[in-house]
């Protein structure tokens, strides 16, 4: 049952799967053109660019020309991890589809943090599940509440039978030859 999803945790794979899809999608016209990448930079102490900028109103900005394969590796990662969310999400395996989301978050940067937070609370959601019998929020804190008195009920009970019976004295165990340095004898 732990490692199993249920209805909602699959949905959210699914979700989580055509997201992924999407996010290849917006790349995948830069597989087939060279592509034009402006980036900025800050002016600096002098009042100039750092090398390979130019000052254009005032602000730095570097043009650089990609290849369609600079974009390949980013594209495959995310297409083959967003197949894999949504292949796990289809064959029901908790382990895949955190796995695969953590993955593709971390590779993604800014952008991953949907794909970490399905990650996250899909492992929340087994640990609640195992602890407690429920992955809700709500029975997960309704049993903890109750195994809780329960251990409380259990501790006040031990006492009041500790209480009654008398406490014995513990006796002192008998040096060992092997561990045990002998003594010299103390002289006055």
């Amino acid at each position: 049952m732990i490692l199993g999803l249920d209805r909602l945790e699959q949905k959210i794979g699914y979700i989580g799967g055509v997201v992924a899809v999407a996010l290849a999608a917006i790349i995948a016209p830069h597989l087939f053109k060279n592509t034009v990448v402006t980036s900025t930079a800050k002016l600096t102490a002098a009042k100039t660019c750092p090398t390979t900028y130019h000052l254009v109103h005032a602000i730095c900005q570097n043009t650089r020309l990609t290849h369609p394969s600079d974009w390949l590796p980013q594209f495959l990662e995310i297409l083959l991890l967003g197949a894999a969310v949504a292949f796990f999400s289809y064959r029901r395996k908790r382990a895949g589809v955190a796995a695969s989301a953590l993955l593709l978050g971390l590779a993604l940067g800014t952008a991953g943090l949907p794909f970490l937070l399905i990650g996250g609370w899909l492992i929340v959601r087994a640990f609640r599940l195992q602890k407690y019998g429920d992955p809700s929020f709500s029975g997960s804190s309704k049993r903890a509440r109750a195994m809780a008195q329960e251990r409380k009920a259990a501790r006040s009970s031990g006492r009041t039978k500790a209480q009654k019976s008398e406490p014995t004295a513990r006796t002192q165990p008998s040096p060992s030859k092997r561990y045990t340095p002998k003594q010299r004898s103390r002289r006055r």
